[in-house]
């Protein structure tokens, strides 16, 4: 088992070590990264490392847990999901509501017990406890929705996690209602598509892909 696997084991384990480790190791990285894909939005505000850092430390408390050989693959993974989280905390629409992936789950990290093995290298790990396969499921979709173009991502959360009509969707895509509803059906598709090659341990040929 990699010393990145190990590590990850740890965190999905429920050791606070570990996630302080994950911060210290891959901050810096990972602050570079959204500057690089966020730096209009992130030159308004005050303190940019507060914002990735407490973002990324978020992400590891209520995020989905999972496991991985790879060090790079866990930075893009931590980079895409801190930028996205950076995102929706920026979009006007969203301001002032509760993190996204705590109000999908209505829970903390560590209740669920799933853990989700993204690669080969990873899959003679045993997961701990007895995951409900709805929960782990619902932690595959979570994921897998961290993987999408931010207009996809948006509107399966709007609709499915905020519980929004195809009409507010629409109010907040500036677009019609039938719209909206064309936009979420085609989101659907290419949700399942993520979700397949994820489960199916290609971690690297997603995150290759550009949202």
């Amino acid at each position: 088992m990699s010393e990145t696997a190990e590590l990850l084991l740890r965190w999905a384990q429920g050791d606070q070590t570990a996630i302080a480790v994950l911060v210290q190791q891959d901050a810096t990285w990972i602050e570079a990264h959204v500057r690089r894909r966020l730096g209009a939005q992130l030159r308004q505000r005050v303190d940019t490392q507060d914002i990735v850092q407490n973002t990324l430390l978020t992400v590891l408390q209520t995020g989905p847990r999972f496991v991985c050989s790879e060090r790079a693959h866990l930075r893009a993974l931590l980079g895409r999901m801190v930028e996205n989280a950076i995102c929706a905390q920026a979009n006007h629409a969203t301001a002032g509501k509760r993190d996204m992936r705590r109000e999908a789950t209505g829970r903390v990290q560590g209740e669920s017990g799933s853990v989700l093995l993204l690669d080969a290298k990873s899959a003679s790990i045993t997961q701990p406890g007895a995951a409900a396969e709805r929960s782990e499921i619902r932690d595959w979709v979570r994921l897998a929705l961290e993987l999408l173009e931010a207009d996809d991502r948006n509107v399966i959360m709007w609709r499915e996690y905020e519980e929004l009509s195809f009409a507010e969707v629409g109010a907040r895509l500036g677009v019609a209602e039938d719209a909206a509803r064309m936009r979420y059906a085609r989101a659907l598709p290419r949700l399942a598509k993520k979700l397949k090659v994820l489960r199916a341990g290609e971690l690297d040929q997603l995150l290759q892909e550009r949202p």
